[in-house]
């Protein structure tokens, strides 16, 4: 089992296709590098062989089971948490990670599987210290991933209405909400703000924005 780490942090933002994860992600890196941090920013799935083969199936026509599909996210997850979170959080380093095991939990129960089973294939991992929800109105989602050049499997729009509420429904006390339909700037200045905030209270918060 992959034990819980005691050092560093871990920071996870997440949300529905076309939130703004990724933009963000790296704009909150950037930040906490101008404050001298030692920041390792990831992203999943990684870049890894399994990572690959995970995008690969996403832009298929035919996908495996839906049970199948989680359980090759979550080998990515084992093999990202040992090569690359877990080291960085031992060294004492901030660790910003674009999507992680919530993002497994969300799509998996869309996609008719059980949350319980979702939960505890996951309870192995790290939990992260703080997790950003990025979610600006659906509407604003839709019409990001419009604009893409091409469309997965989950970014249908029936699809992608299910996780949005999913992720609106979630409830725990190291989650922020944040409404990132603003301007790039203004979404980023809160959301480095919440995770200042969260360094100088040295303990878990919940805010919506």
């Amino acid at each position: 089992m992959i034990q819980r780490l005691m050092h560093g942090t871990f920071i996870v933002l997440e949300g529905p296709d076309g939130s703004g994860t990724t933009r963000h992600s790296a704009m909150l890196t950037e930040s906490l590098r101008a404050r001298g941090m030692t920041v390792i920013t990831t992203a999943e799935p990684t870049d890894s062989a399994i990572g690959k083969e995970i995008r690969t199936i996403l832009s298929s026509e035919t996908m495996p089971s839906p049970d199948a599909v989680q359980l090759l996210f979550c080998a990515d997850r084992a093999n990202h948490v040992s090569t690359v979170i877990e080291p960085a959080l031992r060294s004492g380093a901030v660790v910003v990670c674009d999507r992680y095991a919530l993002s497994t939990i969300v799509y998996g129960a869309v996609m008719g599987l059980s949350k319980e089973w979702l939960k505890n294939v996951n309870d192995a991992f790290p939990k992260p210290d703080l997790t950003i929800i990025a979610l600006p109105p659906f509407d604003v989602c839709m019409e990001r991933i419009q604009k893409r050049g091409h469309i997965d499997v989950f970014e249908t729009e029936n699809l992608q209405r299910r996780v949005y509420e999913e992720y609106r429904m979630v409830e725990d006390p190291s989650t922020v909400f944040v409404d990132t339909s603003g301007t790039t700037e203004d979404v980023a200045d809160f959301i480095l703000r919440q995770v200042l905030h969260f360094f100088d209270q040295g303990k878990k918060t919940s805010v919506q924005a």
